[in-house]
């Protein structure tokens, strides 16, 4: 599987009653499909999936499957704080279909750098598809540090890992380490504001929030930089840095839902314990959504 490009970590809308709107994933899916996207990834964080039952979560899985299978890669978040759990959700996604999983570090149980690396290796040893190690410190409480990732990196199953740690420094560690050392292995970006940061270095591409929105500005943007046309994507990336910054002004995914739903496309509300953005940010994320409709697809 080539990890590269424009990754949409998919939303998961919601109908008006609470319930998984399955034909506006569908319709999402699509619009990802013909806007050149160059993979997906569900049941990320984005997705809302510690709320989702597990039957929520085959549905997803089999859809995305389903409409996009042959068309681009399908990665598939299966991480949790317990490794058997995360071996398990991990073959059955392989064998519903998915192209890799993305497996978050352990959260609340806070393991040493030991236990993240026989967490990781445990993992990739019992299971059938590629791993994509996903770093995000703010999530989880503990950061991957470059060393255990450079280890990791050694191991056939493990691909490549989506970078959220904000670290530049241990991002350009291990990006310089990997290009030097030669090994087969991907960093991108988990972080929309900092992925031409993290390109113009060596990163491969983004797993992307915003791209729920503007697929075609975002994928265009991830182009330009692996094409090295680095002055054009860096005037794309003015051109549209408010709607990356006010897309986080709280919480993921409760900004991405609302612009979503300003511009008619499926999104609903948020799950508890996630709500409803606070009235003074829907008027600034209105004005910026309003204000950049042509960069949105």
């Amino acid at each position: 599987m080539k990890l590269e490009g424009t990754f949409t970590a998919l939303i998961t809308p919601f109908a008006k009653n609470g319930e998984v709107d399955y034909g506006g994933l569908e319709k999402n899916i699509e619009n990802q499909l013909k806007s050149g996207i160059s993979g997906l990834v569900v049941l990320g964080t984005t997705a809302e999936t510690p709320t989702l039952s597990t039957e929520e979560r085959d549905n997803i899985v089999k859809i995305a499957v389903r409409k996009a299978k042959g068309k681009v890669p399908i990665v598939v978040g299966t991480g949790s704080n317990s490794t058997g759990s995360t071996i398990k959700n991990t073959i059955k996604a392989g064998e519903n279909g998915a192209d890799a999983a993305l497996v978050v570090a352990p959260y609340y149980n806070k393991p040493t750098q030991k236990g993240l690396y026989d967490h990781f290796k445990t993992i990739a040893d019992n299971v059938n598809i590629p791993i994509i190690l996903y770093n995000v410190q703010s999530r989880t409480g503990v950061n991957i540090e470059p060393e255990t990732i450079l280890k990791l990196a050694t191991h056939p199953k493990i691909i490549g890992i989506k970078d959220a740690s904000g670290d530049f420094k241990k991002s350009a560690t291990v990006i310089t380490a990997v290009k030097r050392e030669n090994i087969d292995f991907t960093v991108v970006s988990g972080d929309d504001v900092s992925a031409l940061s993290l390109m113009g270095i060596g990163a491969k591409g983004i797993v992307s929030v915003v791209s729920n929105l503007a697929p075609k500005t975002v994928a265009k943007l991830t182009d330009l930089a692996l094409e090295g046309k680095f002055e054009e994507a860096q005037a794309l990336y003015s051109e549209i840095f408010p709607l990356l910054t006010v897309s986080f002004i709280e919480t993921n995914p409760i900004p991405i839902k609302e612009a979503m739903n300003i511009v008619g496309l499926p999104a609903g509300g948020v799950r508890l314990p996630l709500s409803s953005l606070k009235v003074e940010n829907r008027e600034k994320l209105h004005q910026v959504v309003e204000s950049l409709r042509e960069y949105l697809n």
